[in-house]
């Protein structure tokens, strides 16, 4: 069966380096760029991962997790955070807010990709894509 991903990041080059990274892994990839719809969009896809940035527009990364991790429809599903600003705290701060892994930006790939396979398990096989960017 294959994996869904949803992605929460506003820098587009991020956004594409992530989504590429999963769909060449056959995961199926909801990318959202704008924090806003971050909630609802993840609630009508129902990924098996979410992949949160921490530093967006509007509302923080951090108060999106706290949001999802209070819906019940929703609070099953884990968060990797990923963040630029990897400062003293912020991987506790992250983490009591509902954060199931935590990865410093740049990334390595190897290691974002093995973060993914500790949450998700075994990537698909099958690329399906879903882009809203």
């Amino acid at each position: 069966m294959t994996k869904k991903v949803a992605i929460v990041e506003d820098n587009e080059l991020n956004l594409r380096l992530f989504r590429d990274l999963l769909q060449a892994h056959g995961v199926e990839v909801e990318a959202v760029g704008d924090a806003r719809e971050a909630v609802s969009r993840i609630s009508a896809f129902i990924p098996d991962l979410v992949i949160m940035d921490i530093q967006l527009p509007h509302i923080s990364g951090i108060d999106l997790i706290r949001q999802m991790k209070s819906d019940n429809g929703l609070r099953h599903i884990p968060i990797m955070a990923v963040t630029a600003y990897a400062g003293k705290g912020d991987e506790a701060r992250v983490r009591d807010a509902g954060a199931d892994a935590y990865v410093a930006k740049p990334i390595s790939v190897a290691r974002f990709i093995s973060s993914v396979e500790g949450l998700l398990g075994t990537l698909g096989q099958n690329v399906t894509v879903v882009s809203g960017v």
